[in-house]
């Protein structure tokens, strides 16, 4: 629930910076043995990374789109 917590705060910072959140990850996707705290990842989402990310996807780790 805690990075959920941090996805909200950073939602409402970007936002009053007129910066929208178009796709989002919340969750233990890339971890590591006793790190301390979250990482977060901002990326300019143009049309060809958004059609990218769009793109069906099926490993171990993500699936979405099939």
């Amino acid at each position: 629930i805690e990075l959920y917590i941090v996805f909200d705060a950073l939602n409402r910072i970007l936002g009053g910076k007129n910066i929208t959140i178009a796709r989002s990850l919340v969750g233990n996707y890339i971890t590591s043995l006793e790190m301390a705290g979250c990482s977060i990842t901002l990326v300019r989402l143009d049309d060809e990374l958004t059609k990218y990310w769009d793109a069906p996807v099926h490993t171990a780790g993500l699936r979405w789109g099939i």
